[in-house]
């Protein structure tokens, strides 16, 4: 098992906002979920925006097992082959309607998938982010969690820190670093989007890279140039070496990771192909179109529609 400091990385998160609209839909979920739930996580673009009717809630429930998470086995399956599974929920709240998109994960493949045990950045990757917890079941879950963001934060430098330069500052390992973490799945954002979400959580990134420092298995030194953090590595050439090696195969592993997991959400997520082309209007200010055929027979039909979004450069 990983050796991690004992820090409190869960106090460096943002707070959930005490919004009766959070509050109703955390509990609508656990309503649906019931005992097997642990702990709820909030991130995204509405936990930076503080607009929880700005898109969808982005949240991730941490469930003890995917057997007693599911009234099927179908499903449970499906989360245990490849985690985590994608659902859409909206619900009223004072003449509105709050949508929210929750991804369903054990409390081992939290933990697992963020330690450096996890080769690919899908999980370790998203929970350096910063990320409130919207709900935890007792102290023993909000440990569990601890350990997970701790975890993340350390596997992303030791992966990060080798395929870049020795010195440099902070903001720009964060950047740079989330940047390869993005061009390892199959992507919509445009460019730049590594460069926003460092910019608006600098603080955040530049206290969590000061905790993780000394328990790097690298000498890590974080100094202040006289106008913002700079760090200083000591990377083993050897490192390096395996580091420009892993990122180009997490490159191929997450684009194919990214495939299997579309496809999976056409049979686990209500209305999956409508959100897929919701999305990624979204993020792409383009127009997508969802043909009868692929609606209609998904598994043949879908590999053109995905080529040819790709080369219109809405997947990267």
């Amino acid at each position: 098992m990983d050796t991690l400091p004992t820090d409190n990385f869960l106090s460096i998160h943002p707070a959930p906002p005490d919004s009766p609209a959070l509050h109703a839909l955390v509990e609508a979920l656990r309503q649906r979920h019931g005992a097997a739930l642990n702990a709820i996580l909030f991130y995204g673009s509405c936990l930076r925006s503080g607009d929880l009717y700005d898109g969808l809630v982005d949240l991730y429930l941490i469930v003890d097992n995917y057997r007693a998470c599911y009234p099927d086995r179908t499903r449970a399956l499906a989360n245990w082959l490849l985690p985590p599974n994608v659902f859409y929920t909206e619900i009223p709240q004072a003449g509105r309607t709050l949508r929210a998109k929750y991804a369903v994960l054990s409390t081992s493949d939290l933990l697992h998938g963020t330690s450096r045990r996890w080769f690919h950045s899908y999980l370790w990757g998203r929970f350096t982010q910063p990320t409130a917890v919207a709900w935890y079941r007792d102290e023993e879950a909000r440990q569990q969690l601890n350990n997970a963001l701790a975890g993340a934060v350390h596997t992303f430098l030791e992966r990060v820190l080798p395929v870049l330069p020795a010195t440099g500052r902070v903001r720009d390992l964060w950047q740079q670093g989330l940047q390869l973490s993005y061009a390892a799945e199959l992507r919509t954002e445009k460019p730049g989007r590594s460069g926003e979400l460092t910019d608006a959580a600098l603080d955040y990134y530049c206290t969590a890279t000061r905790m993780a420092a000394a328990s790097l298995r690298y000498p890590l030194n974080i100094g202040d140039d006289g106008t913002e953090a700079v760090y200083h590595a000591r990377i083993p050439a050897t490192r390096r070496s395996l580091g420009r090696i892993g990122w180009p195969l997490r490159r191929i592993q997450g684009k194919l990771l990214s495939v299997m997991r579309l496809l999976k959400a056409l049979f686990t997520f209500d209305s999956g192909l409508d959100y897929l082309a919701w999305k990624l209007e979204r993020h792409s200010g383009q127009h997508i179109e969802i043909p009868d055929r692929v609606r209609r027979y998904p598994l043949i039909f879908i590999w053109g529609l995905f080529w040819r979004l790709y080369r219109r450069g809405i997947f990267r």
